[in-house]
């Protein structure tokens, strides 16, 4: 015998009204955690732009009266005279970009190679290991770089690389004068190649990463198609991880930009704008690592600070020149 219809309505209404009330309880509770997850995300993001608008200016703010005193020639000015107040920004500013550049150069060949060993030649049972050596190198910290510089590098770049480069290269009629000049171990040249030492790890960490995200099916169609393996870098490789690559470089040459310790203990920390790459010199991180601590007059103060708005902002050029070459490159490829 069947139950009325009225008493099954009576009897489930209630655990409907129930079920009902807590599903719109549970979707107030999702929407509440979506809206805190929602602004808490947010808060992360805008603090980072907070953080970065604070440094621009407290740089602003500190280097207004070294600007003010100087004019636009503190950038121009290859003078650099605490005792009599005098500063200029143009030393520190050639030994920044001339060792970047030495960095960049010598660094970006061999992290490629290296990167390229390790994703596409190098055997199995060796790649971990020397995946781990590469990571381990870019974790020492600079200061130890700066000090097996000093200590071994130096010396030996002076008994042995320096002689043979002014020997050979310095008697070319151009390039000559760069590979000239006292054979001391120190200088700009070293700084430069202390740092690709110091910047090749990163770059290559970076790109054996991007290099290991490219499709297997991409790389072996290549290969069944007949192309060697340069073929397939340079043709499936390189072009699908050219903004990794990029990004990686990137990173280096921030790093190299920024670099102090190791600069400061190789670099000569030389006041003087010369022509050749051995003589002593000065950069930017060098400068403020050397003489913030001692600084005592206002103007002097200010013109460090003054430094480090440059170095901020050359940093920003490179990174922004990096993003539009991309976006060129990115163009270029949607017209074809």
């Amino acid at each position: 015998m069947r139950p009325h219809p009225s008493i099954v309505m009576e009897l489930t209404t209630p655990a409907q009204e129930l079920a009902e009330a807590r599903m719109q309880s549970t979707m107030k509770t999702q929407r509440l955690q979506d809206f805190i997850f929602h602004k808490v995300t947010m808060l992360f993001a805008v603090s980072v732009l907070l953080v970065l608008l604070g440094i621009i200016v407290s740089l602003v703010h500190g280097a207004l009266p070294a600007f003010e005193h100087f004019g636009p020639k503190f950038i121009s000015t290859a003078n650099w005279d605490p005792v009599n107040e005098e500063f200029g920004a143009l030393i520190a500013i050639v030994g920044t970009l001339v060792t970047s550049a030495i960095a960049l150069l010598l660094a970006f060949p061999v992290s490629f190679g290296i990167a390229l060993f390790l994703t596409e030649i190098c055997p199995v049972w060796l790649r971990r290991p020397m995946g781990t050596a590469v990571e381990l190198l870019a974790g020492i910290p600079s200061i130890i770089y700066g000090m097996w510089g000093l200590f071994v590098f130096a010396p030996f770049f002076a008994d042995h690389i320096q002689p043979a480069l002014k020997s050979t290269i310095g008697q070319l009629p151009i390039i000559g004068p760069f590979f000239s000049g006292p054979v001391m171990g120190i200088g700009v040249l070293a700084a430069g190649i202390i740092l690709a030492v110091m910047i090749i790890p990163f770059i290559s960490s970076v790109m054996r990463d991007v290099f290991e995200i490219v499709p297997a099916v991409l790389k072996e169609s290549a290969y069944g198609l007949g192309c060697t393996r340069w073929e397939v870098v340079r043709k499936v490789v390189m072009p699908y991880t050219k903004n990794g690559v990029v990004g990686g470089v990137m990173l280096g040459l921030g790093r190299a930009l920024g670099e102090t310790m190791a600069v400061t203990f190789v670099i000569g920390n030389a006041n003087d704008l010369q022509k050749s790459l051995f003589a002593p010199g000065n950069s930017i991180s060098s400068t403020l690592a050397n003489e913030f601590a001692e600084a005592q007059s206002t103007l002097h103060v200010s013109s460090l600070y003054a430094l480090a708005l440059i170095l901020f902002a050359i940093t920003f050029i490179v990174l922004s020149a990096a993003k539009l070459m991309l976006a060129g490159m990115s163009r270029r490829e949607g017209v074809k």
